[in-house]
Parts: C-alpha cells; sequence; structure tokens
C-alpha cells in the first residue's frame, strides 16, 4: 500500500489502520499476533492498537513487531464522560470519566494525538458535535458500519470545522483488519516511525480509505460484544 519506493525523493505514502483492538479490550479476543500477521498480509505500513481503556497488549506488540515488519503505534480508546476518544502516541492510558476536551487536552500536552472515532454514534460511545472541542482529527471512516451515513456526517463535520480526517477498521477480528485506513504523507527518508505518523496527521496530510463491513460481520461483531461483555458481569 505504501509508495514511493524508500530512497526516492519527496514525499512517501504510508497505509495506517489507526484503530484496531486486541483481547485487552474487553469485547475483543484477538491477539497481538493475529493483528500483525493479518495487517502484514494486507500491506499495511502501521496499525494503531487502541483498546479500551488498556495499553496492556502493548509492550508483546513492541516486541514482535519487527518480525511482521509493521510499525506498532501506541494508543488506547479512552473512556471520555462525552464518548469515546482515541489517543495515539502514548503510553499510559488517560483518566477515564473526564470530559471529552480536557482528555483531549491531556493526550496533547502529553505529546500524543487526540482523535475523536465514529463520532455522532451515540449507541457506539460516539461523542456529539458540541464534545467535540480540542483535538487534532476526527475519524471519517470507520469500517464497522452498514450504511456509511454517519461517515460522511463525520466527513463533511470535518471537512467544515477543518480538522484532519482518518480512517480505522475499529477491527475486533483479524479479518477486519486494514478494511478502512489512512494514507499518511510523510517525508520519504524519515522512516516509518510513530512520529512522522503522528506529525503526518497532525499536519493534515492524510486520506482515510477503506470499505464497509458485511451485515453478516457486523452481526457477528454485536453477538461477540454480548457474549463477553455477559461473560464479564458473571
Amino acid at each position: 500500500m505504501s509508495g514511493p519506493a524508500q530512497g526516492s525523493r519527496g514525499p512517501r505514502t504510508l497505509a495506517v489502520d489507526l484503530h484496531v483492538h486486541t483481547d485487552a479490550s474487553y469485547d475483543c479476543e484477538m491477539s497481538v499476533e493475529a493483528v500483525l500477521a493479518r495487517a502484514a498480509a494486507v500491506g499495511l505500513d502501521a496499525v494503531a492498537i487502541t483498546d479500551h481503556d488498556s495499553v496492556g497488549s502493548l509492550p508483546r506488540a513492541f516486541d514482535i513487531a519487527h518480525e511482521y515488519g509493521v510499525r506498532v503505534v501506541p494508543g488506547v480508546e479512552v473512556s471520555t464522560a462525552d464518548g469515546h476518544l482515541l489517543a495515539l502516541g502514548v503510553d499510559d492510558p488517560p483518566t477515564t470519566g473526564r470530559p471529552l476536551p480536557e482528555t483531549a487536552r491531556a493526550v496533547r500536552e502529553s505529546g500524543g494525538l487526540a482523535v475523536v472515532p465514529h463520532p455522532f454514534q451515540t449507541f457506539r460511545h460516539g461523542a456529539s458535535r458540541r464534545a467535540i472541542r480540542d483535538v487534532d482529527a476526527v475519524e471519517v471512516y470507520n469500517a464497522h458500519t452498514l450504511t456509511g451515513f454517519r461517515n460522511g456526517q463525520a466527513r463533511r463535520y470535518a471537512r467544515r470545522r477543518g480538522f484532519p480526517g482518518t480512517g480505522g477498521s475499529d477491527a475486533h477480528r483479524p479479518a477486519l483488519v486494514g478494511q478502512a485506513y489512512t494514507t499518511v504523507s510523510v517525508e520519504a527518508d524519515g522512516g516509518v516511525t510513530t512520529d512522522a505518523i503522528l506529525e503526518g496527521i497532525r499536519a493534515g496530510r492524510t486520506v482515510a480509505r477503506g470499505t464497509r463491513t458485511t451485515a453478516r460481520q457486523y452481526l457477528r461483531k454485536y453477538a461477540l460484544n454480548a457474549r463477553l461483555k455477559t461473560a464479564s458481569f458473571l
């Protein structure tokens, strides 16, 4: 997915799935190995592991990423008082339950990137318009959608407000890793680094790409969520 080849002049475009879960999330059973294997198979340059309020999978991911030739961007999907927030480039999970703008500022002050995932989708803990402040970017393509209506809404909102748009699969199963992703333009001689990726997003050098999940994939994901949530209360 990336290009031009290393060593060429001009910017290089990286393919990065910025929203992926592992078994460190309460609603996912996917291993780090499965994430990285699938990311390599579909040609991703990097993947952001963004578990729910946890960075438990990051040490393992960092240890083995070189075996797959895929860069791991550290992250977490934070539960704020106003909905979910992707904190990219952070090694420690931010405090949960705070207002989204306050959480976003804390992420930015720590050198991370604050991205609003699946905005306006309240049943998925998506933030409302009034809560989207002090953030760096908006996820305008989330693969876990049936109609694409909310993605279009997010894209128009980001364009009007001048936010960079990102794409992420929100994968909870291996087959969905890379189903949505972000192309990020970085300097050709900069390598595939977290800093280069985050800087490219901040600068708005992004394009969100992907395909929606099928009805079968959609229902399968929610069936898994229901089973795991029920198990967590037993």
